[in-house]
């Protein structure tokens, strides 16, 4: 798979008029050079409706008067520039207004993509309509017809839908389509039958032909349908459009488990997908690339052709800064494998299939708040679920309600009994029927505590604050310590806020006392009392991110890596076997919010004399940055290698060799 690819979107409703009137294939040639771009996607048909081609299936753009798609392709080959399929599939504005019964409906009758009727949108279609049989033409039309490397079919995902076809089949069925779960379960099926026509359509016209289904991410502990991507995945993450800086490192941690390819998905755009005449800063782009890379993804940019075809000089040269770095270092990112010490056993992973009535799934606050610690801390890690292989791993981090079932917990003490280990928050740990631990942490749950929010006290100072009462913005459960060692305690409020007794602001002072354990160190790992990783994603107090780093630490004393990076710097370590080297990847620059809730990259500040300890069983023979292939001090000892890097300014990539 390319590492330097474009996704180029062109949406276009027949109200723009002329389409590709300034096309010219020696322009658009030479901004594909100026990025450095190896792959760009190009368009079949957009979510308009609109084909970009001569079509039997559909209709092109009234405003095109020749084969755009053909044309383009023969330029990007040309110069050497793969070139997938875009076509929208679970979008269709022309078909809508032919077919106002295929379009998708929510349960209070709306398309999904309008507020009100009159709302300026796209409308979505239900694939359990004749639409489907449609969507299957086109795509057997475009593979037949043009030479692709790929395809991509954009907007799909299991959503539940409240057409008159869905609503009709599930009461002829004898279901309730007044019952969420029944409509999502019908929308999961409405979906794999879609997959499975849609590939067969695909490569029925090209055998192993790439498919990729585009629902922006994808959710974890679903593996059916990942299966239907055919050969890699494609994570969507635009960090100035509402994802933020770190939202990629969950997906990304979760995708590398599965054994494909994939690509990180980022745009040029000051903000979100169709924005013209908005430009991130270039610095941005370099500091998005370098986090894919770090997190084990090739890299794609968002770009939006103007209707004309006119590629945008600006948006090039911006993506051509990024390019030629990612270009520079491909050597030794190729067949690269991330290496981590420990696993967050997803919450999102353990209990799959959970969205709003829209079908939409919501980002996962207890999962993101315990990546966000673990990247704070420096610590190697991937996002795992039920099915993955616990072995690899020395440390497995249950964020706030993982609550196994037989199966699960049988698996989780086998991993203890092989020499790992456990980081449990919230009521994680415990057995799905009762509120029992599955594991031994050598305490006991009591229940629930009676108040919220309360207070947590360390046993021993911790940072820069010493020991005193750390608010706590959540009930915690009641941990009665047997013979484990107590970490934390939980101190109570004198009352909890309500008409009866309030004091100042907010809510009571603590009473100081210790009123039961708040973190126990017992045989299987640590057990919390708190959901500190959603608390975390929530509130961002980093002194309980660091209560939390500290008990991961007990845990694994010898990390797999130690950095001096800032708390907001990426540090990742990927090893290529056939080589015979590992490569730390350190990235960091400073993010600022400007606007509402933008947060932007400007300025690129040098680090200088970062110190990196990298375990490992031998002493390497060289240690190198790259790409200069400058030589680098190391020492060895007890089986940890020992470098500074003097200086780097966005990312530094060290490579180790055997």
């Amino acid at each position: 798979m390319r590492y330097r690819q474009i996704h180029l979107d062109f949406h276009n409703t027949a109200a723009v008029g002329a389409i590709a009137a300034a096309w010219d294939p020696a322009r658009f040639q030479g901004q594909l050079k100026a990025g450095h771009v190896d792959s760009v996607t190009l368009f079949s048909k957009c979510c308009h409706g609109w084909h970009y081609h001569p079509t039997t299936t559909g209709a092109m753009h009234p405003g095109l008067s020749f084969d755009l798609l053909g044309e383009q392709i023969r330029a990007c080959k040309a110069i050497g520039v793969a070139t997938p399929c875009y076509l929208g599939a679970g979008l269709d504005d022309r078909l809508a207004m032919l077919h106002p019964e295929w379009e998708r409906r929510l349960n209070d009758g709306r398309n999904p993509w309008h507020h009100t009727a009159d709302q300026p949108g796209f409308h979505e279609m239900c694939l359990n309509t004749p639409y489907l049989d449609v969507l299957c033409a086109q795509i057997g039309e475009a593979v037949r017809n043009y030479d692709i490397d790929g395809l991509f079919l954009d907007i799909v995902s299991p959503r539940p839908c409240w057409c008159n076809t869905c609503v009709r089949e599930v009461l002829a069925a004898g279901g309730d389509p007044r019952d969420l779960a029944t409509m999502q379960a019908k929308g999961r099926a409405t979906y794999l039958r879609y997959a499975e026509r849609s590939v067969s359509a695909a490569h029925a016209a090209k055998p192993g032909l790439p498919v990729f289904h585009n629902a922006g991410n994808v959710r974890r502990g679903d593996r059916a349908l990942v299966s239907y991507n055919s050969r890699h995945l494609e994570l969507e993450s635009l960090p100035t459009g509402g994802w933020g800086y770190d939202h990629f490192a969950v997906s990304a941690g979760y995708a590398r488990t599965l054994g494909m390819p994939f690509l990180g998905m980022t745009g040029r755009f000051h903000g979100n997908w169709g924005e013209f005449g908005g430009y991130k800063h270039p610095n941005a782009l370099r500091l998005e690339c370098a986090r894919m890379l770090a997190l084990g993804a090739h890299c794609s940019v968002g770009d939006q052709l103007h209707p004309s075809a006119e590629m945008d000089a600006a948006t090039y040269a911006i993506i051509g800064a990024a390019y030629a770095e990612v270009q520079a270092i491909e050597p030794w990112c190729s067949e690269a494998v991330n290496r981590s010490d420990v696993a967050i056993l997803s919450l999102e992973g353990v209990t799959p299939g959970q969205a709003d009535p829209a079908g939409e799934m919501n980002d996962n606050a207890s999962d993101t708040g315990a990546a966000r610690m673990l990247l704070e801390g420096h610590i190697t890690f991937d996002l795992i679920d039920p099915e993955s292989d616990f072995i690899s791993y020395r440390v497995l981090v249950l964020p706030d309600a993982v609550r196994p079932d037989a199966i699960l917990a049988r698996r989780l003490r086998d991993f203890v009994a092989q020499g790992g280990r456990i980081l449990a928050t919230g009521l994680s740990g415990r057995n799905a029927g009762d509120d029992a631990f599955a594991l031994d942490f050598a305490c006991t749950d009591a229940g629930p505590g009676a108040f919220d929010p309360e207070y947590l006290v360390p046993a021993e100072p911790l940072g820069p604050w010493g020991t005193p009462r750390f608010l706590v913005r959540a009930a915690g459960r009641i941990l009665e310590a047997k013979s484990g060692e107590v970490l934390a305690w939980r101190d109570e409020p004198m009352f909890n806020r309500d008409i009866r007794h309030y004091v100042s602001h907010q809510h009571a002072p603590p009473r100081g006392i210790h009123a039961s354990a708040a973190m126990v160190h017992g045989p299987a790992g640590i057990t919390c009392a708190h959901p500190l990783c959603r608390l975390y994603a929530e509130h961002g107090v980093q002194a309980l991110r660091d209560l939390f780093l500290r008990a991961l630490r007990r845990l694994l004393p010898v990390p797999l890596l130690r950095v001096s990076l800032p708390s907001n710097g990426l540090a990742t370590v990927t090893r290529q076997e056939a080589k015979q080297r590992d490569l730390v990847h350190l990235v960091w620059a400073p993010t600022i919010k400007r606007g509402t809730g933008v947060e932007v990259v400007e300025d690129l500040v040098p680090l200088h004399a970062v110190s990196v300890e990298l375990r490992r069983h031998n002493a390497p023979s060289r240690v190198t940055l790259v790409p200069s292939g400058d030589d680098l001090p190391f020492s060895h000892a007890d089986g940890v290698t020992r470098f500074t890097v003097p200086r780097m300014v966005c990312a530094q990539r060290i490579a180790i060799t055997d």
